[in-house]
């Protein structure tokens, strides 16, 4: 399956099909949720309940992931989670009625949060193994993903309104990237238990500076989840583009991201961890700040373009700095990363649905200038040169 040589590079693959995976599930019916919210008549308030329902379920696997990555593995319960994500997708097109689509929506939180700790894990244990930086590249797969995403649904807007026809083939293409996942994932290490101070069941309160990294990812996540989310809804209903157009926001949003992901590492190892969050954030709410207040397609285009390039390198950095406070620090700051990506865009669909969808995405760009607040209180890595 991998003729690869060099094991960092087959594995890398292999982990990097998992970011893939889980950007393209996720986008895949972001995308679609103006057709979502058409066939089930659904209002913008119900649209926010509809995802805040995700983040119930990302917060609902928090005890559940330690136990599954402690009896599966962080391998096994990566390809289980995607291949339940497969499922979930064909439930939704199939939802009957909106409490069913509710309940997919759990479902599909709980195998969120199970995969981006799973697969998180295997980057980690990439990165030590080998000793050498991978994990923007990874997340740049996952942006990848989202955009594979876009552009299948934009096709797929064009041949059909079927959002069945079009869920069909994306859960096919998911089949095979768990399909090229499989050979080359990493066995889990076992590390001798820790023993955390002031602790009773193995768990010890986080840190000031893990705490820190978790508002600073949440916060991250909460933007990017927004654009996947709500950049089709507001390119269609506040900008007036066409039903073609909406589903480019995403396009360009992830486009951007994929790009600036794979020149992330030479930026950390140049100017350091800190420095790129802190002003990469600062760009995003910058460039969403003037989307917002200028108006149309071509602003919000251009608007969506500078949060893709502005978050490229927050969650990256996030992660290991989190990585290197130890495994508690990587679950807890993983499960705050889920709990942003879905519960954030609910959160801007109560103000849409009170004070408009520009004041919705208003407070995505609040929560970039947060995260730059943020970053400077967290130890980061250095520059290397």
């Amino acid at each position: 399956m991998f003729p690869v040589q060099d094991p960092f590079r087959r594995s890398r693959f292999a982990i990097a099909a998992l970011f893939c995976s889980l950007g393209f599930q996720y986008a895949t019916w972001a995308s679609r949720i103006p057709a979502v919210k058409a066939d089930l008549g659904l209002t913008a308030a119900e649209v926010g309940v509809l995802l805040m329902a995700a983040g119930i379920g990302a917060v609902a696997s928090f005890p559940l992931v330690p136990v599954l990555m402690r009896r599966l593995g962080s391998a096994r319960l990566a390809l289980l989670s995607a291949l339940c994500l497969t499922l979930l997708l064909l439930g939704l097109a199939l939802a009957p009625d909106y409490p069913a689509a509710l309940l997919v929506m759990v479902a599909d939180g709980v195998c969120v949060g199970c995969l981006n700790v799973a697969m998180n894990a295997q980057g980690t244990a990439l990165e030590t193994r080998y000793e050498r930086n991978a994990m923007a590249w990874l997340h740049a797969t996952f942006s990848a993903g989202s955009l594979l995403a876009a552009l299948l649904a934009s096709g797929m807007n064009a041949a059909t309104s079927s959002v069945m026809a079009h869920f069909a083939v994306a859960a096919v293409l998911l089949v095979l990237l768990a399909a090229l996942a499989r050979p080359g994932l990493l066995p889990d290490e076992t590390p001798a238990p820790e023993k955390p101070r002031g602790s009773r069941a193995g768990w010890s309160l986080p840190s000031r500076m893990t705490l820190w990294m978790c508002c600073a990812m949440a916060f991250g996540t909460v933007t990017e989840g927004a654009m996947n989310d709500w950049s089709a809804l507001y390119l269609r209903e506040v900008a007036k583009a066409s039903a073609e157009l909406a589903p480019m926001g995403i396009a360009v949003f992830s486009g951007m991201m994929v790009l600036a992901r794979l020149f992330a590492d030479g930026w950390r190892s140049r100017w350091g961890d800190g420095r790129v969050v802190l002003v990469g954030s600062a760009l995003a709410a910058a460039g969403l700040a003037f989307a917002l207040v200028t108006g149309g397609a071509a602003a919000a285009l251009v608007g969506f373009a500078c949060v893709g390039l502005g978050c490229a390198a927050v969650t990256p950095c996030v992660y290991v700095a989190a990585a290197k406070q130890g495994s508690e620090a990587l679950s807890l700051v993983a499960a705050m990363g889920t709990t942003g990506l879905l519960a954030g865009p609910p959160l801007i669909g109560f103000v849409a649905s009170s004070s408009g969808l520009v004041w919705g995405l208003g407070v995505v760009a609040t929560a970039a200038v947060l995260v730059s607040l943020c970053s400077t209180r967290i130890r980061w890595t250095p520059a290397s040169g």
